[in-house]
């Protein structure tokens, strides 16, 4: 893997909130130091918004705004919201608060809305199946996806949609289930003319190659 120069950089700031959504749902928002001009949301936002700090000790000169919606800790709820197959409602109750009442609220207190070209969608595991379904759904919104080691309980549809969002796939040798999934989802991009890139790398599921994966991910889309 790519290693980044380390350089000296001025460090951003999290700020947490909590939503009245789903009976109190925090929303973690990793501020950089300079005006953004690139926007990450992810699902599972309380372990994956740590990762923008990673982005000051890189040479990347992009400006990522991320803002991590909070997961729950009950694994089969997480999956039903991330996951459009298991529980249609909660998952689109969960959708309209990413896409219309997250989004609105970043507008609204920093004064932050960008076009899909400098927007992306990340995740892992579950949450990489949402992110799939976010930029499949909302590709207007979404022009990017950063997916690592995605799950099974979302397929790619039969019918994609005309227009797809640029997708960036990683998955580990030691998965072979996860990495199973993550090549069938870049072929059936591929197939549609979709911008993909797949990369396997060497790690098991919930390894650190997820994490050092963030900067390359970010200075593809935006870089």
């Amino acid at each position: 893997m790519s290693e980044w120069p380390s350089v000296a950089r001025a460090s951003g700031e999290f700020i947490t909130e909590t939503f009245d959504y789903d009976g109190g749902r925090q929303v973690t928002v990793y501020v950089p130091p300079d005006p953004p001009n690139a926007i990450v949301f992810a699902g599972d936002g309380q372990v994956l918004t740590p990762w923008a700090a990673d982005l000051e000790k890189t040479d990347i000169q992009v400006a990522a705004m991320v803002v991590g919606i909070h997961r729950l800790a009950d694994e089969t709820l997480r999956l039903h919201e991330y996951s459009p197959g298991f529980d249609p409602d909660r998952f689109a109750a969960h959708e309209t608060f990413l896409v219309r009442d997250v989004r609105g609220w970043l507008k609204t207190r920093f004064g932050v809305a960008l076009p899909a070209a400098r927007t992306a969608v990340l995740g892992v595991s579950a949450s990489a199946e949402l992110a799939l379904a976010m930029g499949l759904r909302h590709p207007q919104v979404f022009g990017a996806v950063f997916c690592a080691s995605p799950g099974a309980g979302f397929q790619p549809p039969v019918e994609m949609p005309v227009r797809l969002p640029r997708t960036y796939i990683v998955a580990g040798t030691q998965e072979p289930f996860f990495l199973e999934n993550a090549t069938r989802w870049a072929s059936a991009l591929a197939n549609q003319g979709g911008d993909v890139v797949m990369k396997e790398r060497a790690g098991s599921h919930g390894d650190a190659f997820w994490r050092r994966e963030f900067p390359l991910m970010v200075a593809w889309a935006f870089g």
